[in-house]
């Protein structure tokens, strides 16, 4: 984590900010002011207060008895970052960001969201904090998480459906970004992954840090050792990078990051970025993209509305080109199977885009030994996806 990004925010070939010039000053300030409290031991103290105070860290790593007798093979433990307040590993980085924008002295946050998770966290610290905010969401995905809608609203959000294009997560980066261009003297934009120019993808890994700080600790209490292996969904990614960052330097630990294969390998069928990708730059950064024939970005789909994002997080490509990181697939399929079973397993619902990772790891499990050990970040809980998964797949009863 210290030796990337560089100082023009590039990890290897992928980063950087790509800017209209008159957000160029601004971004440089929201950089520099960063640079400034990430060494502020008064900041510091005040996002450790949010956190043991507020948010209920540390979140516990749980042994999953049910899905391990289930699969045979490895021992599969979860971090629990669905027990984190208001429900997903959001909250870790959004109350960063509230904070980050208070001390620039700005009066409002604004945000994209697909699935809801990061808008309900967004909306939680910024009521916490003091700020007024604004989500933009998908019109599709408004639809599909209405229970996040509401929390969002209830917590004093302004929740702004877009219309345009898919009317999913892309276009609703593409709306907010529109709106903090016009508004970024008095607002701060709030990336909700480890996506976006130059300091966001740093920022959001640097904020998501404290799951991989916790988890390498608790494991070793429970096993005595680190695990063998380490799996968690990527959409954008901040839940794997946040999770990944504990275990980076440990080469005797493989990670896993699970994309979303969606319905097929056609494009417009899945939201596979590294698996079916190639190098370009969207909303302001250079990684990984599907894109079309014509060089245009590709629709995406995939069941879980917070991974259907035709990007990926600019750390992620780098880890994957040095193939410290290997990216594996998990069809809607796969999740919806996993989200289900888990549920009755285990007792844990586990929210869709989760569900990729834990489908992976049931996976995994019976090509490895009983003594081994997979550690899957359970990066958010299933109580937004309830109502859309019942209603269109079921109860999934065998």
């Amino acid at each position: 984590m210290n030796a990337v990004p560089d100082d023009r925010g590039y990890f290897g070939d992928f980063g950087g900010a790509y800017l209209p010039p008159h957000l160029e000053e601004e971004m440089a300030k929201v950089a520099a002011m960063y640079n400034t409290l990430k060494n502020d031991p008064e900041f510091l103290a005040e996002i450790t207060e949010i956190q043991k105070h507020y948010q209920g860290r540390p979140t516990p790593v749980t042994f999953l008895r049910g899905l391990t007798a289930r699969q045979g093979g490895a021992q599969i433990y979860v971090k629990r970052e669905d027990l984190n307040h208001s429900g997903a590993h959001k909250l870790n980085h959004c109350a960063g960001e509230v904070l980050l924008a208070k001390r620039l002295g700005k009066t409002k946050v604004i945000a994209e969201t697909g699935a809801g998770q990061h808008g309900v966290a967004l909306a939680t610290a910024a009521a916490y904090l003091g700020l007024d905010c604004e989500i933009h969401m998908g019109a599709i995905d408004i639809e599909k998480e209405h229970p996040n809608v509401i929390r969002m609203q209830l917590l004093g959000a302004k929740v702004v459906p877009v219309t345009i294009g898919q009317q999913t997560l892309k276009e609703a980066v593409d709306s907010a970004f529109e709106t903090y261009a016009q508004e970024f003297d008095t607002a701060l934009y709030c990336i909700g992954s480890v996506v976006g120019p130059h300091p966001f993808p740093m920022m959001v890994r640097d904020f998501q840090a404290v799951v991989g700080t916790e988890a390498r600790q608790q494991i070793q209490d429970h096993i005595g050792r680190l695990p063998d292996a380490v799996v968690a969904c990527v959409g954008g990614g901040s839940n794997a990078m946040g999770l990944f960052s504990g275990f980076l330097a440990d080469e005797q630990v493989k990670l896993y990051g699970v994309e979303p294969g969606g319905r097929g390998t056609k494009l417009g069928e899945h939201a596979a970025t590294i698996t079916y990708g190639s190098p370009g730059i969207i909303h302001g950064f250079n990684t990984l993209l599907l894109t079309d024939e014509d060089g245009e970005i590709a629709p995406v789909y995939c069941v879980a509305s917070g991974l259907d994002y035709p990007g990926v997080g600019p750390e992620h490509a780098y880890l994957h080109s040095i193939n410290r990181v290997t990216y594996e697939v998990a069809n809607d399929q796969e999740a919806l199977d996993a989200f289900y079973t888990l549920s009755k397993s285990d007792g844990i619902i586990p929210a869709l885009e989760s569900a990729h990772a834990i489908a992976y790891a049931m996976r995994l499990a019976p090509t490895m030994s009983a003594d081994q050990v997979i550690l899957v970040n359970l990066s958010g809980r299933g109580d937004k996806d309830i109502d859309f998964v019942v209603n269109t797949y079921g109860l999934g009863n065998e």
